[in-house]
């Protein structure tokens, strides 16, 4: 598949590093930051680098997460490339109801976080047996109909001024939690889909996520607007992807402000 392939080579093409220095979720734990944005497949994606909606591209034998309670196969939302030399993706999946998604908490097993190879699955998820497939993320049709979507995650330098507009949101919260000096609330605007650097949360918190987690990305909801690549729905707000230190084992959260 010449036209993937060349794709892929441009998906791959800028990458952010382990730091190494973060202690937990309001840290940087990878650097750069860079700009997450989103491109159409022009055929199924076969290889493993970041995107969102489609099938996954497993790398060890498939595990599709379902709903801990009623067994529904969760919705796969995307894949993500974990830093490092190692080639191994973080999936993520969430339940979806109502078009309400994620759940409440980052450990009821509403959303679930699978890295492979060698990852940890988390004590919460609960898999399918095999054979299981749930559906893949989508975007609204004609007559409100579901379409299924499927878009290559390209990374690029972001413009210094905003990757500054996102550092000083980010200070801000600090000083809101008390970890950090007093600094002006910042005026611009910054990044909304991003991976790296330190994350920029609505209400300052990582609720949920303690210390032992590394924060890897941000991506906004979307989905009303007909230009809109996917659909997602976080109350007007952002999700949030996190790894373990070794990068085995995932978390995810939502937040709106």
């Amino acid at each position: 598949m010449p036209g993937l392939s060349a794709g892929c080579r441009s998906v791959a093409s800028v990458t952010s590093e382990p730091t190494g220095r973060a202690a937990g979720p309001y840290d940087a734990a990878f650097l750069p930051r860079l700009r997450m944005t989103f491109r159409a497949t022009r055929e199924p994606v076969t290889e493993p680098v970041s995107k969102f909606g489609g099938q996954p591209v497993w790398l060890a034998a498939p595990a599709w997460p379902v709903h801990p309670r009623s067994g529904e196969p969760l919705v796969f939302i995307g894949q993500f490339r974990v830093p490092g030399e190692e080639v191994r993706l973080a999936y993520l999946f969430l339940h979806e109801e109502g078009v309400v998604m994620g759940g409440d908490t980052p450990e009821d097993g509403e959303a679930v976080v699978l890295v492979q190879p060698g990852g940890r699955r988390p004590a919460f998820a609960s898999i399918g047996s095999p054979g299981t497939q749930g559906r893949t993320l989508w975007r609204w049709g004609p007559d409100y109909t579901e379409v299924p979507v499927e878009w290559l995650t390209e990374l690029s330098p972001l413009p210094p001024e905003l990757d500054e507009a996102a550092n000083r949101a980010a200070a801000f919260s600090r000083y809101l939690r008390g970890d950090g000096p007093d600094v002006e609330y910042p005026e611009e605007d910054w990044p909304r889909d991003f991976l790296g650097g330190e994350a920029v949360y609505p209400n300052n918190h990582a609720s949920g996520i303690d210390s032992s987690w590394r924060f890897l990305c941000q991506f906004e909801d979307r989905g009303e607007g007909e230009e809109d690549p996917f659909f997602l729905n976080f109350g007007y707000g952002s999700g949030f992807l996190f790894l373990s230190p070794d990068h085995l084992e995932g978390r995810f959260l939502w937040d709106c402000g």
